[in-house]
């Protein structure tokens, strides 16, 4: 079948650079659909979809957006009825991959236009702000980004050489033969950090041999922001929240905060879930010349060159108890807490540097005080990542995804 790629870009402003793209994708033996969200017209070559009919999916007007010289709503307008027709092609089958590029603007439209299409859907944008940080343009999608170096602004001997780099990419993702789908196991979604990781590692090898496939997100806040989108949107059967540190960034400040609502979507979609204490005797910072003042006299690990953990304090860990328990006790599904009473983590063990039996005792205290009875609260007095830990968080999590199935 022949392989069709969507580009998407604002001919008016880069269109020479657009028709060097889509020679160098055709070069590799793919088609190509151009798609013009440029506003000023007078594109150097004609796109399989005019700017005007993107303005209209979009609730715009080509002509009044041209009059206005509102680049902000231009954007926006053309944002919207790219990813309707992106979308829209995508569904009926008519295009296999998609690229953009661009500065902010093109990024913008290229990005959310691409938040409409689905997991795993090819999808590229060469930007002059992919060496920045792009989770505003990525958000929960699996969007890759390619630094321009220079800027979109004419073909040279570097741009050419990037272009055409992005175009044997996209080549490359759109005909590549995927492995045909085995058949379908029911997806349980957990969580894991680097220090919970054997208690994850145990429990994926338990859960795969009782014939789930399992599906792990690292817990650095887009993990969990994706797992929680996954849930809402029906994917999931079962939830092994094994790792809840993305809420201590949430509540101290660290750079790994997975947002407010974490630990909500199993709860309200009654999704079965297990869920535990992983990592909550940790924030994430950065590189150590990068903390905040105000934390100095914290005690400090160094993870790594770039990433600097800080032990939570006996006050952050009964904030955090109460925090989980108002989430889950409002729960519509069945529900466990499992207390590891001999430390949340590797480095929370006895004679490890976060080692703190008050901390923890004000977080276990927190959540023993505050759940509410719909949640059953089960201790053991064990570290996180002893193999009988999570062989019995296995048990309790797979006891209420049978109790819930059909």
């Amino acid at each position: 079948m022949n392989k069709i790629v969507a580009v998407l870009g604002t001919l008016d402003s880069k269109g020479v650079e657009f028709a060097y793209l889509k020679s160098q994708i055709e070069a590799q033996g793919v088609s190509t659909m151009v798609i013009d969200a440029g506003v000023f017209g007078n594109p150097p070559f004609t796109p399989e979809v005019a700017a005007a009919e993107v303005a209209e999916a979009g609730g715009g007007d080509l002509t009044a957006l041209a009059a206005a010289q509102d680049r902000g709503e231009a954007v926006a307008v053309m944002s919207r009825g790219a990813a309707v027709i992106l979308a829209r092609l995508a569904e009926e089958g008519r295009i296999h991959g998609a690229i953009a590029m661009g500065g902010g603007g093109g990024t913008t439209i290229g990005s959310a236009a691409m938040q409409a299409l689905p997991v795993g859907f090819p999808k590229l944008i060469v930007s002059t702000v992919a060496s920045g940080d792009i989770s505003a343009y990525v958000g929960v999608n699996d969007i890759t980004m390619m630094p321009s170096i220079v800027d979109v602004a004419g073909i040279n001997r570097l741009s050419s050489r990037i272009i055409a780099n992005a175009a044997g990419a996209i080549a490359g993702m759109v005909k590549i033969e995927r492995p045909e789908a085995a058949e379908a196991k029911p997806l349980i979604a957990a969580t894991m950090f680097g220090v919970t990781t054997p208690c994850v590692t145990t429990a994926r090898e338990e859960l795969e041999k009782a014939g789930y496939e399992v599906l792990v997100f690292h817990a650095t806040g887009t993990g969990g922001r994706i797992m929680e989108e996954l849930v809402r949107a029906g994917f999931i059967a079962g939830v092994l929240d094994i790792t809840t540190t993305e809420l201590a960034d949430e509540l101290v400040g660290g750079i790994l905060s997975a947002g407010p609502r974490r630990l909500e979507a199993a709860g309200e979609k009654g999704v079965p879930q297990l869920v535990s204490a992983g990592a909550l005797d940790m924030v994430n910072l950065g590189a150590p010349e990068t903390v905040p003042a105000k934390f100095a006299e914290r005690t400090l690990y160094r993870h790594n060159p770039l990433v600097t953990l800080m032990r939570t304090t006996p006050a952050e860990n009964a904030a955090l108890g109460k925090i989980i328990a108002e989430k889950l006790s409002k729960a519509t599904g069945p529900t466990v807490f499992m207390i590891p009473k001999k430390g949340v983590s590797s480095i929370d063990a006895e004679g490890k540097p976060f080692h703190d039996p008050e901390a923890d005792a004000a977080l276990f205290d927190a959540l023993r005080a505050s759940l509410a009875s719909n949640v059953r609260l089960v201790e053991m007095d064990i570290n996180i990542n002893d193999g009988a830990f999570a062989v019995e968080a296995v048990r309790l999590l797979l006891e209420m995804v049978k109790l819930g199935a059909p």
